[in-house]
C-alpha cells in the first residue's frame, strides 16, 4: 500500500492515465505475485483503497469542480462499479478470476448420502 500511496502522492500536473498506468503496473504484479495466497478480503481491501487514494487525487487535480463534474468526467459505470478511467486506460480491478476472465466459482462442500454397506442387504 505504500506503492499506491506513492504513486498517488505525485503532483497533480500529470494526466490520469499516467497514474493508472503505475497503479496498473503496481496491482497486477501484486495479484499475479500474491494470487496464490492472499485472501478475497485483502483483495477487496486493496481495491478499495486504491480507489479511495485515487479518488483523492482527482480532488486535488480539480479543486474547483464539484464531485459531480469529476464523477461523470473521470468514472464510468460497468455493471454496478465506478471505476476511475482516463483515456482508454481502466484502474485495474483485484478481484480473484480464473481461466479467461471468469469470476471464480465458490464451492461448498456437501456431506454425501449415508450408504449401506455394499453386497450386504439390511435384513433382520
Amino acid at each position: 500500500m505504500a506503492k499506491v500511496k506513492a504513486i498517488t502522492r505525485q503532483g497533480t500536473d500529470q494526466p490520469l492515465s499516467l497514474v493508472l498506468r503505475q497503479l496498473n503496473s503496481a496491482l497486477h504484479g501484486w495479484a499475479v505475485y500474491f494470487r496464490h495466497g492472499c485472501s478475497k478480503q485483502t483483495f477487496n481491501y486493496l481495491n478499495y483503497y486504491t480507489w479511495k487514494r485515487v479518488w483523492g487525487w482527482l480532488q486535488r487535480k480539480h479543486r474547483r469542480a464539484t464531485w459531480k463534474a469529476i464523477l461523470r468526467r473521470y468514472l464510468m459505470l460497468p455493471g454496478n462499479r465506478l471505476v476511475p478511467h482516463d483515456a482508454g486506460i481502466v484502474l485495474f480491478n483485484l478481484q480473484p478470476r480464473v481461466g479467461a476472465g471468469h469470476p471464480v466459482p465458490l464451492s461448498r462442500h456437501e456431506d454425501p448420502e449415508p450408504v449401506g454397506r455394499a453386497g450386504h442387504d439390511d435384513k433382520d
